[in-house]
């Protein structure tokens, strides 16, 4: 399971909303998967399709992500 990074500042650490504007911590893995980072904690009502970086303002597709 290989973390992407962001493709500004190559950090691992995203994060996702939901309609209320609640955050989860996650990571992206290869494929564009959204995982939390707790595995405990559900996505369920998070949009997985926009992903923000907690290093800078780059937000976007998950899929944009990159390796390293």
């Amino acid at each position: 399971m290989r973390k992407m990074l962001c493709p500004q500042c190559k950090i691992a650490a995203m994060y996702v909303k939901n309609e209320a504007g609640d955050r989860r911590l996650v990571y992206v893995v290869e494929g564009g998967e959204v995982i939390p980072k707790n595995p405990e904690e559900s996505l369920d009502g998070f949009d997985v399709n926009e992903v923000f970086c907690l290093g800078c303002s780059w937000h976007g597709n998950p899929k944009k992500l990159v390796r390293y």
